[in-house]
């Protein structure tokens, strides 16, 4: 599921992590793999790791098929 990046920080061992919501639920993931993601870019996580990045209008499109096919609910 796409997420879109709210916060990022090194914490004190180096490791770049970014605070991501996914539709509603907040996550922190790893930027190890694309440490240029930046606040308001979308990516797709694996294990806690971004691996994809997105563009916005992709990311929308795949969570609206995720609604369209019953794997997310409809928001209000």
């Amino acid at each position: 599921m796409p997420g879109q990046i709210r916060e990022r920080w090194t914490d004190e061992e180096g490791a770049l992590l970014a605070r991501t919501d996914f539709v509603g639920e907040e996550r922190v993931i790893r930027l190890n793999y694309l440490p240029d993601l930046d606040v308001g870019d979308w990516t797709i996580v694996h294990a806690g790791f971004a691996l994809t990045r997105l563009d916005e209008a992709e990311a929308h499109k795949t969570i609206a098929m995720m609604r369209d096919v019953g794997l997310l609910e409809e928001t209000v």
